[in-house]
């Protein structure tokens, strides 16, 4: 780090990617603000630099390896940082500690017999939350959220016909559960229900998602919200704003000449026949077949993919729900949750793959939802916006949501 930098830094001020610390801060202290940047977004820490900006400058002479004993002793999992010195001038040096964003969440402090586990808030650093630390393990791929128990369900909030056919038909399954107790075991196997630890057997997350009967009335973030508008920014005045409830997958029976017959739509059937009046219309003119071709404002193939995406691996530990908003010139679909585990948008779109949700993944999938290889936005989002009207899908994230947006042509 080149001097100016780190006059730019500290005349910056402590922020959530900066802390500003003294060298004779006991080493539990130091540990909590390394924990604390690595949960969320990396940063550096400064040492020999004063709450307030003054700089005192590095007082150990041993500093770096005080500094990797710390990490050593007080950090685990094991992070290796980058530690460097600036020197200001003959006698005053900053240690620098920089740090990327972790990849084996949740990190925590070890001291005194004991495990905490801290997340950077603004400029301060401090005790992660029950719900925070929930996300943090999810994130770090040590818990899966659709394998919770969801309180107050159990096996009659599942709708059997809907597993059944799954169970027969879709994978083929050679050993049918004949009782309640067979069909409880299996689906506890199945991670679509869920021992909740008072020795009750519930309906996981996943259950109630994909085979759930009203999943809302268990799970409130549950389905899928949809909002039109005629203009390019939210109004008051929508032309639409519902929710979609319903399991994920649609209600199907085998027929006496063994072909599966439709009973009722899934989740995502009931989105493609809500959201279609209103990014569609018929052509004026009428073809050689003496019908009218339908012109679509986005390409069905890149709605219907982002929107899957959506339900496949947005963070189901957040009770708000998934919104899909159509605009006079766009289309946004904003999924809950950062992206899991180190992905970024750009390994995304590269076409790397890690599911959240592998269970939920795993049914969309059998459904032929998903396509085998799990690449769609590199390989359908993208290319078909592209080949409709020239335009780029952009990705946004923040600390809250991804969002999706789809252009009309200019």
């Amino acid at each position: 780090m080149l001097r100016q930098e780190l006059e730019e830094l500290i005349a910056n001020g402590e922020s959530s990617g900066l802390e500003l610390k003294r060298d004779d801060v006991r080493p539990e202290q130091l540990a909590k603000e390394i924990v604390a940047l690595a949960n969320v977004q990396g940063g550096r820490i400064l040492l020999g630099v004063e709450d307030d900006g003054q700089i005192s400058g590095l007082q150990r002479t041993d500093a770096q390896d005080w500094v990797l004993n710390v990490f050593r002793d007080k950090v685990h999992p094991q992070i290796i940082p980058f530690y460097e010195e600036v020197r200001l001038d003959d006698d005053v040096r900053v240690g620098v500690i920089s740090l990327a964003p972790g990849i084996s969440k949740p990190y925590v402090v070890r001291h005194n017999g004991r495990e905490e586990i801290y997340i950077r808030m603004g400029n301060r650093s401090e005790i992660a939350s029950r719900e925070q630390q929930l996300r943090l393990f999810e994130t770090g791929g040590l818990l899966h959220a659709e394998t919770l128990p969801v309180a107050g369900t159990s096996i009659d909030s599942l709708d059997l016909d809907r597993l059944d056919f799954y169970l027969r038909q879709i994978i083929q399954d050679p050993d049918m559960p004949c009782d309640g107790a067979e069909w409880q075991q299996r689906l506890l196997g199945l991670g679509l229900m869920a021992e909740d630890g008072l020795g009750h057997q519930t309906a996981s997350i996943a259950g109630i998602l994909g085979f759930g009967v009203q999943p809302r009335r268990a799970l409130r973030q549950a389905g899928l919200r949809i909002m039109v508008f005629d203009s390019r920014e939210k109004t008051y005045a929508t032309k639409l704003d519902s929710v979609i409830d319903g399991p994920f997958v649609a209600r199907r029976k085998r027929s006496a000449s063994g072909s599966a017959q439709h009973v009722d739509d899934g989740l995502i059937e009931k989105l493609a026949s809500t959201l279609r009046p209103f990014i569609s219309r018929d052509a004026a003119e009428i073809d050689e077949s003496m019908r009218r071709q339908t012109l679509w404002d986005y390409p069905w193939e890149a709605v219907r993919e982002v929107v899957i995406n959506a339900l496949a691996h947005r963070d189901w530990t957040r009770s708000v729900d998934i919104e899909i908003s159509c605009y006079s010139d766009r289309l946004e679909v904003i999924s809950p949750g950062r992206l899991q585990n180190a992905m970024t948008i750009a390994k995304m779109i590269a076409g790397q793959r890690s599911p959240r949700n592998p269970i939920l993944m795993d049914i969309l999938r059998d459904y032929g939802y998903v396509e085998a290889r799990g690449m769609g936005v590199r390989t359908k989002v993208i290319p078909a916006m592209r080949a409709h009207n020239g335009t780029e899908p952009v990705f946004e994230l923040n600390e809250d949501a991804l969002k999706v947006t789809l252009y009309q042509a200019p």
